[in-house]
């Protein structure tokens, strides 16, 4: 679908002294410098050889051909029978800045430039062949140097000259043409019915060529490498015989003959890529391009076209494949037309005319449609690109038209009308001569297509939405006075009609044409020199409203409008094959592509591996070479954004076929089509363009067309509402005419999510503008009810409130209450309930659809909870129930009374509760109680008989038991306790334990009769031992105090508690001073002991762990290795490059975690997500860890832990030995307690130390590491073992444990009074 359009276009012509013109005889390219070198002579009338160098300059008003003369000598012929010596090859070697010429006569003359042109050239003659040279060519390496001699050789050469091999061409050779042809792809090979002529043989054609000499074969020889150098084909006559293809490989050594073909020239290319070696054969009529294999058979044809009809036969006819053999151009007598391959059918995209006979043509090595042809005198410099002649892609102009130039005829395809496949085209037309180049208005209303005769100008015709064969306007005829050489290039088509066409005569020049619609004429208008303009650019409607944009040399953009040539502030860094001006006419932006695939915003480059672009009003769309597609929303330059490469994730980014290129875009249809490097076609509808469709759809209300849309692309329906919440809400009768369908609705309803708002998950808008925050809607607005059913109310009101209500409306109404969450199955039934009063018919079927949306045994169940059985049996029968088994329950309903039938119904259901409230309507009260004892409906029950005094306490009472049978003890007594039942309360309380010991002596107390003074004091007794063993020191000292009359057991339950101060207070308050020394004093001496016991080993604790401590981490600081991974079996070497990290993803060496999960030296990989430990390997490495042993990885964790239990039982003692000290004082035991106070002092200063060394940087860690989390700046989660003793040693090196706070311990308040 590509057309070659030309983008480059200069003529040098040679100035001589003497008479006439001297011809150039050979060119080629100095591809480094971009220049191009030609030889003038020798000629009969001069033997001189001159070697000029061609540069071409672009300048900001023009565009120059110069040239300097590197040598020039005198070539006589060394052969007397050759009258004039030849210049066979010419070939320039960029690295060593060597020029080499072949010459026929036979030498072989080497011209070598000196860096300073002013120091000239040094030329000598490498060598000479005395037989002579018919044809040379250098391998595509330029390693090789391919001579066939007049002597029937062949002979190869290295750079140095140095002979490799040669050859002998003999009739012998002949002999390998033996090939076996099946006929593939011939039409002898096809089946041509049951008649005696499909009996023949297929392999054996109707006629054998035998190698007939066309009559106007020159007797030349052509030599073609292959691409990649490895072969060369060289096609001679073999003398008496016929002319052959010779294929030889690199050594010299013959691989392949070409097999007799009769009218075979000497024209010979082999394509770079190896697959065809092109020829051509001369017929009677006509004349073919002919393929061959490498192995000599043919594969193959292409007719050629003569120029105006003229006849072929006289012309001698050349070949030439460009560097990337995706063109083949064919010289002729007087034009050369450039072919290219498409879907197997052979396109003649350009044929460039010449007033004089072609010489020759030279493809540019690095540059693929790049040449230079050389004339007589005239040496052409052009260079073309593939590209596409689209029309509009604004809608609704987006016609899909794409023009295809085939020679004399124009192959039209409008692909939203119809997607036709190449090489056919849903439209042809024919011109006067070979079109040039095609060109589209922005709106797509006229389109000028230029040849060679002059240009014409087509409207675009339309019928509905369907586009027809366009109508001629008219055709304005080249004027060219004759002599005049004028080359007609690009043209271009303005929205008002008016055409420009680029042309070059001496200079580029543009001639402006404008369009009388009324009288349908063309006048030229304006002629204006374009200076160093090269092509003109492509550009929207809104870009540029009237005149030509074009492009010159240093990347600047023109506008050509009312006869002047006005430069823009648009610029590009250099010229560019590809470019696009889109945006405003305030604000443009000239997107181009150079060849090496760099995509460029203006001056900003926007990526490097571009393959084809085209931009539409709301995106740039382009593919790239790994195979993607990619859509950037159209902004500011700065604000452009390329997608990232993840077509899973982001709707801008989607994966392509290898190779496929742009050929248009159809926003109207939302389609792109695509063109695969063999040539067929595919049309997709990217996801962004789907999706920025159906948004523009939704903000215009276009509901029914979003719908549909979202229906065919599989869109997920969500985004009509999700896009715009609050408009979609005011506008559902508006949504609910545009649907219509009543399949439609439902299926819209139930397709919405019940949380998921599409537009910020699947269908994220990655477009970032203002206008998307205006199109924002406020939470305020928006229901805070589900959204489900937030839009299956607004549908229901909209249903409800038509005034007649058919079949599907209430379709429509039973699915929108099935689609709620949860779904609302009891007004859908309802719905149908109040059908089958009005239309029976209407309302079987309402149920199929209602049974059709939901579980139809649910439904089943909800109809038997509207208690309307007739509704009941019509959705069981839709059901695959048996009717055995739901009509005697039925009929047994049916003859119960109402609220017997109620009960029975919500028993059945399990619905208790309301079964238990029909029960209680129907005065069944002993029922009801064993209904809610078999239920476990006692809070139900106790609600229902609230207000009934006479079964009230029953339903208490057993509410009471059941609390007793589930251990709610403390509930039970409060019950018991309400139906005033001290007795059980009692026994309750006492159940529940000492901590409703003060609830159980108040209950005792009131026990109807009272309990004996026996009971109660055993009572009393026994809550107190409970609270002493339960350390409840001061609650049971109250009893004994209140309830058991023994003060010295009190004063000694608060002893023990430490409580000493209350002790003295009781024993003065009662009197009872010798209790003093018999309870308080040995109370004071027994917690001393205690307290001096515990803290001398707490003492000792801290100097044996913390000395411990620093020593595991002296040593794992010095050697983390030996530390962490311990004596290895084996002795193994662990490597210098071994983390000790344990999140380290993947480990090729030795793992730390070796000496814990696997056997000794065992090295293995802990990223391959199989364990080699078990479960009972984490359990056992997990008592490991807990234990802490010396001498294991896990003995730093376990002391530090102890040490922070250590200090955290310390500073809860501290407050008992403070007591303690305050006691032992007043009792006049002062040296014991400054000793207990000095010793508690010791030991919170040992703790506060053990602190600082044992956990010195925790808190710091804790809270940087905090902040790290907070502000996002991780590198991502890590893998890390999950499972068996790996994980477990995971867990001990994150070192949870080492960041947790600090034990806080704080100062002991001393005694003055003590001297401390």
């Amino acid at each position: 679908m590509r057309n070659l359009r030309n983008i480059r276009y200069n003529a040098w012509t040679s100035s001589t002294d003497g008479d006439g013109d001297e011809p150039i005889t050979a060119s080629c390219w100095d591809p480094a410098k971009d220049e191009v070198l030609c030889t003038f002579g020798p000629s009969p009338v001069d033997g001189t050889i001159r070697l000029v160098r061609v540069v071409e300059h672009v300048r900001a008003s023009s565009v120059d051909a110069e040239h300097c003369q590197v040598a020039s000598w005198e070539a006589l012929s060394p052969n007397p029978d050759l009258a004039v010596d030849r210049v066979v090859s010419l070939h320039h070697f960029s690295d060593s800045l060597t020029t080499v010429l072949v010459l026929e006569g036979g030498d072989i003359v080497i011209v070598k430039e000196d860096d300073d042109p002013q120091n000239g050239a040094h030329i000598e003659i490498m060598g000479s062949i005395d037989e002579g040279i018919t044809a040379a060519c250098w391998s595509p390496d330029e390693e090789l140097l391919a001579i066939s001699t007049k002597a029937q050789t062949v002979v190869f050469m290295s750079r140095s000259f140095d002979g490799i091999t040669d050859a002998t061409m003999t009739p012998e050779d002949l002999k390998l043409s033996k090939q076996i042809s099946v006929g593939w792809g011939k039409k002898e090979t096809q089946f041509q019915g049951k008649g005696a002529k499909a009996l023949r043989d297929p392999t054996i054609p109707e006629k054998v060529d035998e190698g007939v000499l066309s009559s106007v074969d020159d007797g030349r020889v052509t030599i073609s490498w292959r691409g990649d150098g490895a072969y060369v084909a060289i096609n001679s006559i073999e003398p008496g015989v016929r002319r052959v293809i010779r294929v030889y490989s690199r050594d010299g050594v013959l691989d392949s003959v070409s097999e007799a073909v009769d009218g075979m020239e000497g024209a010979l290319s082999w394509r770079p890529a190896g697959n065809l070696i092109a020829g051509i054969q001369r017929k009677q009529d006509y004349v073919d391009v002919i393929f061959f294999e490498r192995n000599g058979l043919r594969h193959g044809e292409f007719s050629l076209r003569a120029p105006r009809g003229r006849d072929l036969s006289r012309d001698q006819i050349s070949l030439a494949w460009n560097a990337d053999s995706t063109v083949l151009a064919i010289t002729l007598q007087d034009c050369i037309q450039l072919w290219t391959v498409g879907n197997y059918h052979w396109y003649l995209k350009q044929e460039i005319s010449a007033a004089t006979a072609v010489a020759s043509i030279a493809w540019h090595p690095e540059k693929s449609l790049r040449f230079a042809a050389a004339k007589r005198s005239k040496l052409v410099l052009a260079e073309y690109a593939f590209a596409v002649s689209r029309g509009s892609l604004t809608p609704p102009y987006d016609y899909g038209a794409v023009a295809v130039i085939d020679g004399k005829t124009l192959k039209i395809t409008p692909f939203r009308t119809a997607n036709v496949p190449p090489p056919m085209a849903m439209f042809e037309l024919d011109t006067e001569s070979a079109i040039v180049d095609v060109g589209f208005s922005p709106d797509n209303t006229y389109m000028g297509v230029l040849h060679q005769s002059g240009f014409d100008l087509y409207q675009w015709q339309t019928k509905g939405q369907r586009s027809t064969m366009p109508s001629l306007l008219s055709s304005v005829p080249r004027e060219a006075s004759p002599g005049d050489e004028v080359i007609a290039l690009q043209i271009t088509v303005s929205a008002d009609g008016s055409v420009h066409v680029l042309c070059f005569e001496s200079t580029t020049t543009i001639c402006g044409y404008s369009f009388d619609i009324s009288a349908k004429q063309v006048s030229e208008t304006i002629r204006l020199k374009a200076g160093s303009i090269f092509s003109f650019a492509g550009y929207s409607k809104t870009a540029n409203s009237q005149g030509a944009m074009a492009q010159d040399g240093l990347g600047r953009f023109h506008r050509i409008h009312n006869r002047q040539d006005e430069l823009l502030s648009l610029r590009v860094t250099s010229q560019l094959p590809w470019c696009q001006v889109a945006g405003t006419e305030e604000t443009p932006i000239a997107f181009a592509l150079s060849r090496n695939g760099h995509l460029y915003a203006n001056a900003r480059q926007l990526l490097k591996n571009c393959t084809s672009f085209l931009v539409t009003p709301d995106h740039l769309i382009f593919t790239t070479t790994n195979h993607l597609l990619k859509f950037v929303h159209l902004a500011e330059v700065t604000d452009l954004e390329v997608p990232p490469d993840d077509p899973e994730k982001d709707e801008r980014c989607r994966s392509i076929e290898r190779g496929a290129r742009l050929v248009t875009a159809m926003p109207t249809s939302m389609s792109l089509v695509l063109q695969m490097p063999r040539g067929n076609l595919e049309t997709i509808f990217p996801r962004a363009m789907v999706v920025a469709g159906i948004r523009q759809m939704v903000e215009k209300k276009e509901y029914g067309r979003a719908f549909s849309y979202c229906r065919t692309q599989r869109v997920d329906m969500n985004i009509l509402y999700d896009h715009m919440p609050q408009q979609f809400l005011d506008n559902i009768p508006l949504f609910l005419e545009q649907l219509k369908d009543t399949t439609y609705i439902d299926l819209f309803l139930s397709s919405l999510r019940r949380d998921e708002d599409v537009s910020q998950t699947m269908y994220r808008d990655t477009k970032s503008s203002k206008s998307q925050a205006q199109l924002a809607v406020p939470e305020e607005s928006v229901s805070t009810q589900p959204k489900v059913n937030s839009i299956c109310e607004a549908v229901l009101e909209s249903l409800q409130s038509r005034k007649s209500i058919d079949n599907g409306t209430l379709q429509n109404i039973i699915t929108a209450n099935v689609c709620k969450v949860p779904p609302a199955l009891e007004d859908g039934l309802l719905v149908v309930a109040k059908l089958m009063q009005e239309d029976e018919q209407l309302a079987e079927k309402a149920v199929e659809h209602i049974c059709f949306l939901a579980d139809v045994n649910t439904l089943y169940d909800e109809a038997l909870g509207l208690y309307n059985l007739d509704l009941a049996l019509l959705v069981a029968q839709q059901s695959q129930r048996d009717p055995r088994e739901y009509l005697p329950f039925i009929q047994n309903l049916h003859q119960l009374p109402e609220l017997r039938r109620k009960f029975a119904t919500d028993d059945h259901l399990g619905r208790h509760a309301k079964a238990l409230a029909h029960l209680q309507a129907l005065h069944s009260h002993i029922e009801a109680q064993d209904y809610t004892v078999k239920h476990a409906l006692y809070a139900e029950a106790l609600k229902l008989y609230r207000y009934d005094a006479a079964n009230l306490p029953v339903i208490t009472r057993l509410y009471a038991k059941h609390l007793e049978t589930r251990s709610r003890f403390r509930e039970a007594g409060l019950t018991h306790e309400s139906l005033h039942d001290f007795a059980s309360a009692t026994r309750s309380y006492r159940a529940a334990g000492v901590s409703c010991w003060r609830e159980a002596l108040f209950t005792a107390q009131l026990q109807e009769p009272p309990l004996n003074p026996a009971a109660l004091s055993d009572l009393a007794t026994a809550l107190a031992d409970a609270l002493y063993e339960a350390k409840d020191y001061a609650s049971a000292a109250i009893i004994h105090l209140n309830h058991l009359s023994s003060l010295d057991s009190a004063i000694r339950c608060l002893c023990k508690g430490y409580h000493f101060a209350d002790a003295l207070r009781l024993v003065a308050l009662h009197k009872q001073f010798p209790l003093l020394e018999s309870a308080v004093d040995p109370g004071l001496v027994d917690a001393l002991a205690s307290s001096t016991e515990f803290l001398a080993d707490c003492k000792a604790q801290l100097k044996a762990q913390i000395p411990r401590i620093l020593e595991l981490r002296r040593k794992a600081a010095e050697d983390p290795l030996a530390f962490y991974e311990g004596e290895r079996a084996g002795g193994i070497d662990l490597p210098d490059d071994v983390s000790v990290a344990a999140s380290s993803r993947v480990s090729t060496s030795a793992s730390l975690f070796t000496r814990y999960t696997g056997k000794a030296g065992s090295v293995g990989t802990l990223g391959t997500g199989v364990s080699r430990a078990t479960s009972k390997n984490r359990k056992r490495e997990e008592k490991k860890r807990a234990r802490g042993r010396k001498g294991t990885v896990y003995e730093e964790e376990y002391l530090v832990n102890s040490v922070r239990r250590l200090v955290e039982r310390v500073q809860s003692t501290k407050g008992e030995v403070e007591r303690l000290v305050f006691g032992l004082v007043r009792r006049g035991m002062t040296e014991r307690a400054r000793t207990v106070e000095s010793l508690m002092a010791e030991i919170l200063e040992g703790c506060k130390k053990a602190v600082e060394e044992v956990f010195p940087a925790a808190a710091a860690k804790s809270k940087s590491e905090d902040e790290q989390n907070q502000g996002g700046g991780g590198a991502g989660e890590q893998w890390r073992p999950t499972a068996g003793g790996d994980a477990v040693l995971a867990d001990h090196l994150d070192a949870a444990w080492r960041t947790q706070p600090p034990p806080v311990v704080t100062a002991m308040e001393r005694l003055s009074i003590l001297g401390s």
